[in-house]
């Protein structure tokens, strides 16, 4: 199966889905499919700078790119287009590739307005096209493990749900940055409401209830930053929020998200869940849990020293046997999909419900008020 990748010569691009997922599945034999055959990903690297790709293909042993998306989306021989290009970029590319007839899977956001993104799931579905949305956080190992407490029961009626993610990105003006400078800069479509909202609402939506309503706080904590070539900006975008969300079932989830934060948890991100049985933690990789039989009597005096480790009265659970790269395993899925019709629900439409909720928390942090999430589907 040849598959055009575009945005490829971007962090993303390269190392998750190239090396850590299509190379990888190419290392493993390919992907088997039901009845013994095996799927062998053939990708075509497509974008602006004709070194970086001729490069990048040496370096992995590939024969194929280009600098002309159309090259690509005229070709009968490509079934699959996959887009991690910048976001400002990606809605005339995707809506080129379903004109084609190609196979969508794609980075988020999906596209930088929700009317672009309806506009995209509406083509891919009348064109009948398979399409797939990235939502990889669904796929990391502490997920998993936090999915199957949830679902198995183990932490009863849940009640809220409280996110802490970030970590200090720098300046730009003595240590490097460790993001792209466009980030940062609201016309180039930055910002980490419009980043990190559309992770927060598959993963809320997925793991616990649907979101109701949502109440944000967005702000830009360092207002200068140094751009790539060392050159002072002004920083436009917002580089933190701080939301609160309603779900279904009277859930209350409560995330923080920044990029000026210094690290003080075990992993970049971490979820605490409490429900009226157990509570968990969970993060990129571990997770763990207090059940109530093992709670302890927690007494406010603050003359005493603490009466309990508190932390180690939690229980890791334990890895599954399915430790590989999350990115790696959606690629799976979404190539099983093309391959076989096998179902896949992160569709065009589940990326459309992530970018209304990044416009719709943006509408609150600007207004100052909660704002009401409602249903999105498309019309028949």
């Amino acid at each position: 199966m040849r598959i055009a990748m575009n945005g490829v010569t971007g962090r993303m691009g390269h190392r998750q889905h190239l090396v850590r997922a299509l190379l990888a599945i190419r290392e493993q034999g390919g992907l088997k499919l039901p009845g013994g055959d095996e799927l062998w990903p053939e990708p075509v690297l497509v974008g602006r700078d004709g070194a970086k790709l001729a490069a990048l293909a040496a370096t992995h042993g590939l024969s194929d790119w280009t600098t002309s998306l159309d090259e690509v989306l005229s070709d009968p021989s490509i079934e699959v287009y996959f887009d991690a290009q910048v976001t400002s970029a990606r809605g005339p590319a995707l809506q080129a590739a379903i004109d084609a007839e190609k196979a969508i899977y794609v980075e988020k956001p999906v596209a930088d307005t929700l009317t672009g993104a309806l506009a995209a799931a509406a083509a891919a579905r009348k064109r009948g096209v398979p399409n797939g949305v990235v939502q990889d956080k669904l796929f990391l190992p502490g997920m998993r493990k936090l999915r199957s407490l949830v679902q198995g029961g183990m932490l009863g009626r849940l009640l809220c749900v409280r996110g802490e993610f970030g970590y200090w990105v720098f300046e730009g003006d003595g240590r490097p940055a460790q993001r792209p400078s466009w980030n940062y800069r609201a016309d180039d479509g930055g910002g980490i409401v419009v980043d990190m909202f559309c992770h927060w609402r598959y993963l809320l939506e997925d793991l616990f209830a649907p979101v109701r309503s949502v109440f944000a706080h967005a702000v830009t904590h360092i207002p200068e930053r140094w751009d790539e070539q060392g050159k002072a900006y002004k920083a436009t975008a917002d580089d933190a929020a701080y939301a609160v969300f309603e779900l279904d079932g009277a859930v209350v989830a409560q995330v923080n998200s920044s990029w000026a934060v210094r690290v003080f948890r075990d992993e970049l991100v971490e979820f605490q869940v409490d429900g009226t049985e157990a509570s968990a933690v969970a993060g990129l990789q571990r997770c763990r849990f207090q059940h109530r039989a093992t709670t302890p009597v927690a007494v406010w005096d603050p003359d005493a020293p603490p009466s309990h480790d508190y932390r180690s009265l939690w229980q890791e659970v334990p890895d599954d046997a399915q430790e590989q790269s999350a990115f790696k395993i959606q690629w799976e899925r979404f190539l099983l999909h093309v391959a076989t019709g096998s179902p896949f629900p992160w569709d065009l439409l589940a990326g459309a419900r992530g970018v209304q909720l990044a416009e719709l928390a943006l509408v609150s942090a600007r207004e100052g008020r909660m704002v009401q999430v409602p249903a999105l589907e498309l019309p028949e």
